[in-house]
């Protein structure tokens, strides 16, 4: 009997991590759909299409999947069991429907919580001590399937949005590796989720990382290591020039004795900020934009 014919869509190093260990196996991948790199986009990251054209897998890269034309083109390669690794589209229920051994997602965070994009980036931004990676069943409502397993790792309360990925990164490979087997067979497990404790965060834009001074220290500080590079950084606009805030101590001995108002300059060497509920010192920083301005102690910022 012929191995079933596996469709992956993905991107990003998670998606290349899941992909080559198909590939490791000899698994029947029979084409890779992901997206072409954006030349506006900061490509820090491994991506499947790497492992696919090393093995010689075809590689499809639709703007839109969903088109009458994808469907069919999809159709005609007969996928039976359809893997989805931080594919960044949403792929409709034709296609869907079209595996006879269901549809998969492998999604970054604990589900039921933060469904939706970028969850790693919205774990860290809030602070969370725990994030994870969950292996789904695709339905319509994004992140919204059964759960056939998931793992989670800790991670601190001065990780960067990259440090945390890379520590929640093996998660993906150890939960697909575990289910694959079962998948392939038709008898994964599958637990509904709880949609009493559903959280959903939608997708993230550059804007996104604007300092908003007035709230507390701990928030100013949980963004800018979320969104510090490889992402596009936290920043705030002084005049016509925009000053990037690449890493910030909230608890050094300047941003200690700090008092004032929301965004009020409280030192210039070390640069301390006033923040809702104390000061935050900003210790890695860039100018962007127009001339770099001559800050004042006292200047709100």
């Amino acid at each position: 009997m012929p191995a079933p014919r596996i469709l992956f869509f993905g991107y990003s190093e998670v998606g290349h991590d899941c992909l080559s260990l198909l590939l490791e196996r000899g698994d029947n991948v029979v084409a890779l759909i992901t997206h072409e790199d954006n030349p506006n986009e900061k490509i820090w990251f491994k991506t499947p299409a790497l492992a696919a054209r090393e093995k010689g897998i075809p590689v499809h890269t639709p703007e839109k999947v969903g088109t009458p034309e994808w469907v069919e083109r999809i159709a005609q390669m007969r996928p039976d069991l359809i893997l989805s690794v931080y594919y960044r589209s949403m792929i409709s229920t034709k296609i869907l429907g079209l595996a006879r051994l269901g549809a998969f997602n492998m999604h970054g965070s604990l589900l039921p919580r933060y469904r939706g994009r970028a969850p790693i980036n919205w774990a860290v931004l809030n602070g969370e001590p725990r994030i994870g990676m969950t292996l789904h069943r695709m339905v319509r409502e994004p992140d919204a399937g059964a759960i056939v397993d998931q793992e989670g790792v800790d991670i601190g309360p001065r990780d960067t949005a990259e440090q945390a990925l890379r520590k929640v990164l093996p998660c993906a490979r150890r939960v697909l590796a575990r289910q694959i087997d079962a998948l392939l067979a038709g008898t994964a497990r599958e637990t509904p989720q709880d949609p009493s404790q559903a959280t959903y965060f939608g997708g993230r834009k550059p804007e996104d990382g604007r300092i908003d001074w007035g709230r507390p220290t701990a928030q100013i500080f949980n963004l800018v290591r979320a969104v510090t590079d490889p992402y596009p950084g936290a920043f705030t606009d002084v005049g016509g020039a925009r000053l990037m805030v690449w890493w910030a101590e909230p608890d050094s001995p300047a941003a200690s004795k700090g008092r004032g108002g929301p965004g009020e300059v409280l030192s210039l060497a070390p640069l301390v900020v006033a923040t809702g509920d104390g000061a935050i010192e900003l210790t890695r920083t860039e100018w962007r934009g127009a001339a770099e301005p001559q800050l004042g102690v006292g200047q709100v910022l």
